[in-house]
């Protein structure tokens, strides 16, 4: 696909690494891209088909550090603000579980802050 990713450098030990499938690959590009022109990305799908898998092997294959945080309905817009800002101060990558459960007004800052 021609999509490359500059290595971040933060090693975190050999580990089992996942099996490719057309879709992971299709993941792993979209995932490439979105970083390249430093948006946001979206993995949408039913549970259990490896999207949080996937985004944790492609960082670590970058050499970038992933947090996966779960969304939920009592999560605030505080909370999310100051995730989002130390994934960013760190240059980490953070995968959002459920991020469909966030009350709308979260979302809304999500929004926000996600746009820059």
């Amino acid at each position: 696909a021609g999509v490359s990713l500059a290595y971040g450098y933060a090693y975190q030990g050999a580990g089992a690494r996942l099996v490719v499938t057309p879709l992971t690959e299709r993941l792993f590009v979209s995932a490439a891209l979105a970083v390249r022109w430093r948006l946001s990305l979206v993995a949408r799908g039913p549970a259990g088909t490896g999207k949080t898998e996937s985004v944790k092997d492609l960082a670590a294959a970058a050499g970038r550090r992933c947090v996966v945080f779960n969304c939920g309905p009592d999560m605030t817009a505080s909370a999310v603000g100051s995730l989002l800002v130390t994934l960013a101060a760190n240059g980490a990558w953070g995968c959002a579980d459920e991020f469909n459960r966030l009350t709308p007004s979260v979302l809304g800052v999500c929004s926000e802050l996600l746009r820059g």
